[in-house]
């Protein structure tokens, strides 16, 4: 009986963790995975293991947070660090966020010719699609379909195991580092690390978790949940590298996109592989375009002090509807601008998000061990060896990506 009753009380906590962790594998991930495996096949599976790990300590700290304030994150550092610290970090955020929305908009739009349909069509559609969801619907209802949507992920599993790869090999990389001084390889190494960890994720984790209301001791269940989903997005991330190191790398096929990636499978592997490589890109793309957008109007209405959440009608939250409606709208336009420099705009993106990203786990390491604020909740000393250290470890890192993103040829 008991266990029954952990196995539902699960399923109505579930949720938030999955959904959170499995969309950080957007277009922008799913590149870079595509990217790292046709340029250096297996080599660097290796950086999935700790980069998990990290991600895990990270998401569970957040998700614990919301479940004992009830609270997003962006409240919490308007209250405790003031409405000055909190705007210009979410006005940075809102930048970084754009730039990732119109990131996901492009895959989408990428995925659609590939699969023979005019993006001047799909992207209208798509986006007036992912709006009516998120004003017209509830909370649960979007829930449910984002993890719906998410069970396509297994396409990437599905084309892993369609490459055919030498699993043994495979096995070998994983484990065991395979370091190599070159720049492209160090830059691939943290891009990996910057495109799995990302600012968004941390606020909308949280924010959903208490529009959700999730309580204290439903908070076992709600780390499980997030150890599912991060899990799951590192499996995702490990068999989009293995498909672009089995079939690309050995033939020396060079790509800068996903969808580069699904277009060079096909002689390889088949109309088959290029189909699921696309449609999941396509799935992934879609999904990252109502989070995204979503993340932003939770943040910055949070730290404003404004009404938010999915079940406020325009008239209860207006600030958040506007926002989540013109940043999409607004993404939408510049994908399909004829001229549009999305690269610069992807890259300055990037350098955003990364210059946010240390900053954003330095409030949240400092929160989470507010002992007025969590009570019995904050970090034990081991825990916190292994967050700060994480924090450390991504700075670090993206001082080195900003780096060579700023300066490529140095």
């Amino acid at each position: 009986m008991n266990r029954w009753r952990s196995i539902l009380l699960f399923l109505s906590v579930m949720g938030p963790g999955i959904i959170t962790a499995n969309i950080d594998n957007d277009a922008s991930g799913i590149t870079t995975y595509s990217v790292a495996g046709a340029r250096f096949g297996y080599s660097l599976l290796w950086t999935l293991i700790p980069t998990t790990v990290a991600l895990v300590v990270i998401q569970e700290m957040v998700a614990r947070m919301g479940v004992v304030t009830g609270k997003g994150l962006s409240d919490l550092i308007r209250e405790n660090y003031g409405v000055k610290a909190a705007f210009f970090l979410m006005l940075g955020l809102l930048i970084a966020n754009f730039g990732n929305t119109v990131a996901n908009l492009a895959g989408w739009a990428a995925s659609m010719e590939i699969l023979g349909m005019s993006k001047y069509v799909m992207v209208p559609l798509g986006s007036l699609s992912v709006w009516l969801l998120v004003t017209k619907g509830s909370y649960r209802t979007v829930e449910r379909i984002l993890l719906v949507a998410c069970l396509m992920y297994v396409g990437y599993v599905v084309s892993g195991i369609m490459a055919k790869p030498d699993w043994n090999e495979v096995f070998v990389h994983t484990v065991i580092p395979h370091l190599k001084w070159d720049a492209e390889y160090i830059v691939l190494s943290i891009g990996i690390i910057g495109t799995t960890i990302t600012p968004w994720m941390q606020f909308y984790l949280q924010s959903s978790i208490a529009e959700k209301g999730i309580k204290k001791e439903d908070y076992k269940a709600s780390r499980l949940d997030v150890i599912i989903g991060c899990s799951i997005t590192g499996i995702i991330s490990f068999f989009i590298i293995v498909t672009c190191g089995a079939l690309l790398f050995p033939q020396g096929i060079r790509i800068n996109e996903a969808a580069e990636a699904a277009v060079a499978l096909k002689p390889l592997a088949g109309e088959y592989a290029t189909l699921i490589f696309s449609l999941s890109l396509a799935n992934a793309s879609i999904l990252g375009a109502i989070i995204v957008p979503l993340a932003t109007a939770y943040y910055i209405c949070e730290a404003m002090g404004w009404e938010a959440g999915v079940n406020k009608t325009f008239s209860e939250a207006p600030q958040f509807m506007w926002i989540y409606t013109f940043t999409l709208v607004a993404g939408s336009l510049v994908v399909l601008l004829p001229g549009t420099p999305l690269v610069f705009l992807m890259v300055l993106s990037a350098v955003i998000n990364g210059l946010l990203l240390p900053l954003v786990l330095v409030f949240a390491t400092l929160l989470i061990n507010d002992r007025k604020l969590m009570g019995d909740y904050v970090n034990p000393k081991g825990y916190n060896y292994i967050s700060w250290g994480t924090v450390v470890a991504v700075a670090v890192l993206t001082l080195f990506f900003i780096f060579a993103t700023v300066f490529p040829n140095t």
